[in-house]
């Protein structure tokens, strides 16, 4: 029963868009990471994703609308929907998804980190 200091870690890498594991909780991790830039178009056939902004602004878009989620507020995306984050400036969230979700979904390209680091 640790106590996570969510900014500390944040103060430990700068990449973009790679996930750091924080924790662990019911089959799934609790993740930070630092966002910046256009992500890509991918969903999760198997995985809701939590987004939680910590700093900024974060523009997540669907094929049918546009959701703008902004410092200490959530969203929840179920499985299934495709979506593409983008942030216009740096965004520092926190991410809880289950273990076996792959950060770029469905979609395996340069971006994909399959094997996360735990800080």
């Amino acid at each position: 029963m640790d106590i996570v200091n969510i900014v500390q870690k944040l103060s430990l890498f700068n990449e973009f868009w790679s996930p750091k594991i924080v924790g662990e909780l019911n089959n799934s991790y609790v993740k930070v990471a630092k966002l910046k830039g256009e992500f890509l178009w991918h969903s999760h056939e198997n995985e809701d994703e939590l987004f939680w902004i910590i700093k900024g602004t974060l523009l997540i878009k669907f094929r049918d609308k546009v959701a703008l989620i902004k410092e200490g507020e959530l969203i929840i995306i179920p499985k299934g929907v495709e979506h593409m984050p983008v942030a216009e400036e740096e965004v520092h969230v926190v991410l809880i998804e289950p273990i076996s979700t792959l950060n770029t979904g469905d979609i395996v390209s340069e971006r994909t980190v399959e094997n996360l680091a735990k800080i």
